[in-house]
């Protein structure tokens, strides 16, 4: 859209802030270089809701791609070239598009499988504005019938308990190379400065405590702790090796447990 994007993902064993903030770290590090321009892109967190496949998934697509007549940005969407659509229909080809499990919704031939869709998105066009498709359900996080939530809400309460900030640092001080007493102690070294900054940054990624936890934990108030995370994450975009550090180190805070409700 004009200023903002709605994607549907299947989601696997990684968590999906992970992906997110790498696509997001990718596509503005290459829009930034495109343009001459530096900092942020997208403005605050990206909004997710987990959506039954069963029965809202083909509605869900269909109202996408149908967003910019919503909008009056075009008459037909096979106009709009931003849009996975005219993929579904053969017309293009996004070698990251996954289109066989909607497509198989209609027909296992394909040309009429491509029909039946087609067919399936026009008849929604006098479609208004749906906002389940924006809000979720009774639980915003989740979107479907009461058997799918309830499934999808006792597998969070089973989730294994999140990670600690001890765990998270644990991590941070190896890949530094630094002990746990260099990171608390009052100087400004900069390793300790980056590793410090780098607990808060994973520890708000991933959810696991506030700023002001990380503070605490690292003998440092929560505003020194939230500065630092800022200044880091403006450096991403200009350090790649940097930000290829902390996506190896998200990767293992990752392996260390499921914190991902």
């Amino acid at each position: 859209m004009t200023n903002h994007i709605h994607l549907v993902l299947q989601a696997g064993n990684i968590p999906l802030s992970h992906g997110m903030q790498n696509l997001s770290f990718r596509y503005t590090r290459w829009i930034n270089s495109r343009e001459g321009r530096n900092g942020h892109l997208f403005q605050g967190r990206y909004k997710a809701i987990l959506v039954d496949n069963d029965n809202y998934l083909l509605e869900l697509v269909r109202y996408i791609h149908l967003n910019p007549l919503r909008a009056g940005m075009v008459n037909d969407p096979e106009d709009h070239p931003w849009s996975g659509h005219r993929t579904y229909l053969g017309d293009e080809t996004l070698p990251w598009l996954t289109t066989e499990w909607v497509l198989g919704q209609f027909w296992k031939n394909l040309t009429l499988a491509r029909n039946g869709y087609r067919t399936f998105v026009l008849d929604g066009m006098e479609e208004k504005h749906r906002p389940e498709f924006h809000c979720g359900g009774k639980d915003t996080r989740i979107l479907g019938d009461d058997r799918f939530m309830e499934k999808c809400l006792a597998g969070i309460k089973n989730l294994p308990v999140r990670l600690t900030i001890q765990e998270i640092a644990a991590k941070v001080c190896c890949e530094y190379g630094i002990d746990e007493a260099t990171l608390k102690a009052p100087s400004q070294q900069r390793v300790a400065s980056e590793a410090r900054a780098v607990i808060g940054w994973l520890a708000r990624e991933n959810g696991c405590a506030t700023f002001s936890d990380v503070g605490k934990f690292v003998c440092r108030d929560v505003g020194s702790i939230s500065s630092a995370v800022r200044r880091l994450t403006d450096r991403l975009l200009d350090e790649p090796v940097l930000a290829k550090r902390l996506q190896t180190l998200q990767t293992g805070v990752a392996q260390l447990g499921n914190f991902e409700a």
